[in-house]
Parts: structure tokens; sequence; C-alpha cells
């Protein structure tokens, strides 16, 4: 990532951070409409869970600058996802409801850049997460 993505993400995320309840209710009614396949793996009631996403994506946003240090967390967080039997394809519909929300959330905000610059953090932390988690099955 170029240190403008880095830039534009942690900024972008700050105006999201503000709305944190309601962008995690459009990033989960999104998950789960695009793929109602893994609503069974999460939990009935989502507040927490909510808190949760918001908590990790801040984590990894703030940690963008310093990958180095939260990459041995993201891999932790990759392991954990095979007892909650997330699969790697889940990852696709994950980033798919990712990008949907902060495009809500920021409306125009939402810039052709910033978009391309969530992508590609996206991609590279997922990708981190699945290796993790497949590592970690053929242990």
């Amino acid at each position: 990532m170029t240190p403008e993505q880095i830039a534009l993400v942690q900024g972008s995320f700050k105006k999201v951070a503000a709305i944190s309840g309601p962008a995690a209710d459009i990033f989960y009614d999104k998950l789960f409409e695009i793929a109602p396949q893994v609503r069974p793996l999460f939990p009935e009631e989502m507040g927490d869970q909510k808190k949760k996403l918001m908590q990790m994506i801040a984590i990894a946003v703030n940690g963008l600058t310093k990958l180095d240090e939260i990459l041995p967390a993201v891999q932790d967080l990759g392991r954990r996802h095979n007892d909650y039997k997330v699969e790697p394809a889940h990852y696709d519909f994950v980033g798919e409801a990712l990008i949907y929300a902060l495009g809500q959330g920021l409306g125009e905000a939402f810039t052709d850049e910033v978009k391309a610059a969530w992508v590609e953090t996206y991609g590279i932390l997922a990708g981190v997460m699945i290796d993790a988690q497949k590592e970690a099955v053929s242990v």
C-alpha cells in the first residue's frame, strides 16, 4: 500500500467511526442479503458482534502504517475463523459488504480513489487471514 492509500483509508474511517452503529448495521444487513448462508455463523443477538467488527476494523486501519506490528493479530484472527466455520470464499462476501457499507456511510466522500484504497486494504488483510487459516488447518 502506498502512503496515500493509507491516508485515504485512515481519513475515511474516521468519518465511518463516527457512525459506527449504523455502519455496522448496513454491513451486516448487506452481508446477510448477499450471503444468507453465513447468517448461522453469527450469534442471534448481534450487538456485541457489531461492536467487535468496528473495533477490529479500527485496529487494522490504525495499524496500516505499521503492518508488521498488526500482522500477528490479523493472522491469529484468521486462525480463529476456523473455529467459527468460516470458509475462504466467505471473505469475498465480507469484502463486498464492507465496500457497500463504506459507500453508504461516506456518500460522496467515497470517491474512486477511496474505494480503491479500501479494496487494496481489505485484499491484503483478508489474504493474510486466509493464509493463516489454511496453515492452521494443514498443521
